[in-house]
C-alpha cells in the first residue's frame, strides 16, 4: 500500500513540483494550500509524512507544525519544512515546533525524496 504524503504550500507550482516528484516515487499525495487548509484536510486519515511550506497566508509553516503535534492522530507524524527561509533562527523555531527537516528552496526533487525517505514513517 502506497505511503501517502500532504503537501502544504500556498503556491500551486511548487505543490506541483513536489507532487508530481513524490507521485513518482509512488506516494499517494494530498495537496492543502495554507495550514488552515491542511488541518482542515487531518480527518483521520493515516498521513505518514507532511511536507510544509513555512510562509504562508492563513495559517504560517510553524504555528501547523505546532498545530499538528496536538492531534492525537498526527502527533508523530514527521514534518517537512520546505522553505526559501534558511536563517538559523527559523530552523531552530521550526525544530523547536517539532520540524524534523528543513528543506531550502530552490531544492532538487532528488533532495527532497532523499529527506522523505528518512523520514516516513513505517
Amino acid at each position: 500500500m502506497a505511503k501517502t504524503v500532504m503537501v502544504v504550500d500556498d503556491s500551486s507550482s511548487v505543490r506541483q513540483v513536489v507532487s508530481i516528484a513524490l507521485k513518482g516515487a509512488g506516494y499517494e499525495v494530498i495537496e492543502a494550500s495554507d495550514g488552515k487548509d491542511a488541518l482542515a484536510k487531518l480527518n483521520g486519515q493515516k498521513i505518514h509524512l507532511m511536507i510544509s511550506d513555512v510562509n504562508m497566508p492563513n495559517m504560517d509553516g510553524i504555528t501547523l507544525v505546532k498545530e499538528v503535534k496536538k492531534l492525537a492522530n498526527y502527533k508523530f507524524t514527521p514534518i517537512i519544512m520546505l522553505t526559501t527561509e534558511s536563517q538559523e533562527a527559523k530552523k531552530q523555531e521550526g525544530q523547536a515546533a517539532g520540524a524534523k527537516a528543513w528543506v531550502v528552496k530552490p531544492f532538487q526533487p532528488a533532495q527532497m525524496l532523499a529527506a522523505v525517505s528518512k523520514l516516513i514513517l513505517p
